[in-house]
């Protein structure tokens, strides 16, 4: 497993959930909290997605944006943000290039099937784009909180 804190994030440009596409360094200037989830609609995701929403106005109170990394489609997305109404971006990493990138693309085990997806994970960018802190493995509860402190703490 390797770290990334110390390092500038990857430049790789990806399709976000408002239309457009997205960089990490479109957001210098602010704090970012990159979360990466397996996927849309599925109970620790929908969890740890209304966790981040219902903490949103916290986090721009410190500068902060959050977006959100999954290999779902942004046709995906949309359903979840629309159903969950999360105010944040959501990014379609369909070929797992920011997963990669961020060594959070996995071999997974599961009811004794081996396969590739994504360590939940969560990387703490600051205002120059970054790695500042990682969580791999995340659990999910009081995952949210404990972010929030970090940046609380440190960045704000």
């Amino acid at each position: 497993m390797s770290t990334l804190i110390g390092q500038i994030a990857p430049e790789i440009t990806l399709p976000a959930s408002n239309g457009e596409n997205v960089k990490l360094s479109d957001f210098q200037g602010k704090n970012v909290v990159l979360y990466f989830y397996p996927k849309d609609m599925t109970p620790g995701c929908t969890t740890e997605a209304c966790d981040f929403r219902d903490r949103h106005h916290d986090f721009s109170d410190l500068n902060t944006v959050i977006i959100g990394v999954s290999p779902d489609p942004i046709s995906r997305h949309e359903k979840f943000i629309e159903k969950h109404q999360l105010p944040f971006l959501l990014l379609a990493d369909e070929e797992n290039e920011l997963a990669k990138a961020f060594d959070v693309w996995k071999l997974k085990k599961n009811f004794g099937k081996e396969y590739m997806g994504i360590e939940r994970s969560t990387f703490i960018l600051d205002p120059e784009g970054k790695v500042v802190k990682e969580w791999r493995k995340v659990k999910v509860k009081d995952h949210t909180n404990e972010v929030y402190q970090y940046i609380k703490e440190n960045l704000a």
